[in-house]
């Protein structure tokens, strides 16, 4: 079992005005760690002429982050389905989690969806992991 990591750095024009990360910023780098897995697995416009598009998310915001904060998101995928995929990330900073993203994407091509490539199931799988305890609920 294998997570894929992404990494980036708060800038200063994510910064809101109580000094800390504003939360579109989260789901952008979320969004940053989406598009470095399918990169990886061979997906995207250039290598496959295809991609993930979110179809549902649910983000889980538990620290604050800093200006200049290095981020390190780990990603690992719950669920492969024929043309769905479930991933999670999680973001740390210094070790510390402040925030996940648990989501529910789908395979298209030309805007339609589509069976995932056998090649990126194979790649995708690499990275299953066990679905964490925090997967799955609903907003209480």
């Amino acid at each position: 079992m294998a997570e894929l990591s992404y990494r980036d750095r708060v800038r200063p024009e994510w910064i809101d005005y109580n000094g800390h990360l504003s939360e579109p910023y989260y789901v952008l780098v979320f969004g940053d760690a989406t598009t470095h897995l399918m990169d990886t697995v061979g997906l995207g416009p250039e290598r496959s002429g295809s991609s993930l598009y979110t179809v549902e998310a649910h983000v889980r915001y538990l620290r604050e982050v800093g200006p200049d904060a290095e981020l390190d998101v780990t990603t690992s995928v719950l669920d492969i389905g024929a043309r769905k995929v479930r991933l999670c990330h999680e973001l740390r900073v210094g070790g510390d989690l402040v925030a996940t993203e648990e989501l529910l994407a789908v395979h298209v091509t030309a805007s339609r969806a589509s069976p995932l490539p056998d090649a990126v199931a194979e790649r995708l799988a690499e990275y299953l992991n066990p679905v964490p305890d925090y997967a799955g609920r609903a907003i209480a």
